[in-house]
């Protein structure tokens, strides 16, 4: 198999180890734009010390950053950061699973996003998956207890901050993809620890300055926390990593839907660490959401 393939594999095992971490935290540890700031705040230094030793390791220079290189990263860093809140806020609607699931719609909607920024078409086949994905979100979207679908199941709280992460984190892949592609290297790992260094010093300074302004004491607790806040870290910058790798690589379409193995993972992490029961309807939306990811695998 491709090395994208792998990367990718690697980066939706961690990344499911990462959100686990934030939402036991966020259910009482950190506020969620703390537990969001956690990642940031314990992988930010690591990214830059590592990106000095490979670059020395390996003989390169760090490349001139353009223009578009800074305005890509920064657009795919906000949107990252507040797509990463929106999730955290979702997880005390909903269980694990379906958080995860509501979050992953972003893998229909950078179909979308890939049309309006990089000029990508989609297919009859493409546009069959995103209408059965916008079916299987129709039965994840109304009130836990359950009833028959209603259109203004779709008001709540909960598939607002679902359908609003995925829309970002789909900004956010392009994004990444085209700041990795405007650094002059051939070097597919160099290419990715630059990016991601990058956007990690913006994140980390961005979120400080909002708590320093609005959540006085908030980083005071994400560094007493760190016991389990620095996992956070070390698990968002092996992820991260790992999908900046697979960006460089890989149109991030097939990136994002291959990363959809992660529902089986948090289907996993649900019933054997969190003790949640997931309902009938539940575990349809998810295999509705599946169905559609594997339907635009194969029209990508």
């Amino acid at each position: 198999m491709d090395l994208w393939i792998y990367v990718t594999l690697a980066a939706a095992a961690f990344q499911t180890l990462r959100f686990m971490l934030q939402k036991q935290m966020s259910l009482g540890t950190l506020s969620a734009a703390g537990a969001t700031f956690a990642r940031f705040f314990y992988s930010a230094p690591l990214i830059a010390v590592l990106l000095l030793g490979y670059l020395n390791l390996t003989a390169q220079s760090l490349p001139a950053l353009s223009l578009a290189f800074w305005v890509y990263g920064a657009v795919g860093g906000l949107t990252q950061i507040l797509a990463t809140v929106c999730v955290v806020l979702l997880f005390k609607q909903r269980n694990f699973a379906v958080g995860i699931t509501f979050k992953k719609s972003e893998v229909i909607l950078i179909v979308v996003v890939s049309t309006i920024v990089l000029g990508e078409s989609v297919s009859w086949l493409g546009l069959g998956a995103i209408l059965l994905g916008v079916a299987g979100l129709f039965l994840l979207s109304s009130a836990p207890k359950e009833h028959p679908f209603r259109l203004r199941d779709l008001a709540n709280k909960a598939a607002g901050l679902g359908l609003g992460s995925g829309l970002l984190f789909a900004v956010s892949g392009v994004c990444y993809r085209g700041a990795s592609l405007e650094l002059p290297l051939e070097d597919p790992l160099a290419r990715a620890a630059i990016t991601l260094s990058a956007v990690t010093a913006m994140q980390l300074l961005a979120m400080a300055l909002w708590l320093r302004l609005r959540e006085q004491g908030e980083i005071t607790a994400v560094w007493q926390a760190r016991r389990v806040a620095g996992w956070i870290g070390i698990f968002s910058m092996a992820g991260s990593f790992c999908w900046f790798t697979a960006f460089t690589l890989q149109n991030a379409a097939y990136v994002k839907a291959l990363g959809q193995v992660e529902l089986i993972l948090s289907l996993m992490v649900t019933v054997i660490f969190f003790k949640e029961k997931i309902t009938r309807r539940e575990i349809l939306g998810i295999g509705v959401l599946a169905a559609s990811v594997l339907l635009l695998v194969s029209a990508i």
